[in-house]
């Protein structure tokens, strides 16, 4: 990725020249690694970057984004009292007023909820020889994350602000959590011939130190109606024998089916993100 450093006083900023697609502009650029020390050195620091990048001909600059949605991306716009979880990303109080001042806009909207394991997994899915669920046995982590790459990519192709990832990128993500992975937190659908249809990719929540009460559902991706749920509902069944208390369902667009399925899952949200965007 070609980037390019802001730094001054007051802060510093990254700017990613070769961002996601956003509508109809044609050229995004991104800017993340947002350090400021106050919401007015924001400001400077982010027309800094938009005058940068338009100088490179971007026609857009969205942010909070490390260049894709694969890595950190997103502002805390409502914080809540719960502690931060793993992989969360994080954001000072004062940098949505930063990004508002600078002429950004909210362009999508995101949240975080929690649901306590003794309330779940709710009722049963109903069965299907369509596909199986099977846990991950533990072994070869690259050929785990090389399965999951592939559906990923295909999942989240249609997604707003999808940019491809290169399989080797991806794998250079995934290797150092690898020792943090437990194997009945990681599922797969698979369909009657064996081929990948859905996964699931839950992680306990090691922020809370050595032995966490709460588990993260991460990710999960299906191209196959009702694995989904199946993948969840399984998850629920293994953490909770786990004895993990509580699950958190992160980082979920407001829009999207997972986002549903939280709220039938009787979770309370306890944290709003914002992803930021300026036409320039």
């Amino acid at each position: 990725m070609t980037t390019e450093q802001i730094k001054t006083g007051d802060g510093q900023v990254t700017v990613w020249l070769d961002g996601p697609a956003w509508d109809d502009h044609a050229k995004t650029a991104t800017i993340g690694k947002c350090k400021f020390n106050s919401a007015e050195a924001g400001t400077r620091l982010l027309d800094k970057a938009a005058a940068l990048a338009k100088s490179h001909g971007a026609t857009a600059l969205i942010g909070p984004m490390e260049g894709d949605t694969w890595h950190s991306y997103r502002l805390i716009s409502e914080r809540g009292t719960v502690p931060p979880f793993l992989m969360e990303p994080g954001s000072a109080d004062h940098d949505k007023a930063a990004f508002l001042d600078a002429g950004f806009n909210v362009i999508a909207s995101y949240f975080s909820a929690s649901a306590a394991l003794s309330d779940l997994p709710g009722p049963k899915p109903q069965d299907t020889d369509i596909f199986s669920i099977e846990t991950w046995d533990g072994t070869d982590p690259d050929g785990l994350f090389t399965q999951v790459h592939a559906l990923s990519c295909e999942a989240f192709a249609k997604n707003p602000f999808y940019k491809p990832i290169s399989l080797d990128d991806f794998l250079a993500m995934y290797r150092p959590v690898v020792s943090l992975l437990k194997q009945e937190l990681i599922l797969f659908a698979r369909d009657s011939k064996g081929d990948l249809v859905g996964f699931l990719f839950g992680i306990p929540n090691y922020a809370e130190g050595p032995a966490p009460a709460s588990v993260i559902l991460k990710t999960y991706a299906s191209l196959q109606k009702g694995a989904g749920h199946w993948l969840s509902y399984q998850f629920y069944v293994n953490a909770k024998a786990m004895g993990f208390e509580t699950a958190i369902h992160a980082l979920m667009h407001d829009d999207n089916l997972s986002a549903v399925r939280s709220g039938l899952n009787g979770a309370d949200v306890f944290r709003r993100y914002s992803l930021m965007g300026r036409s320039l």
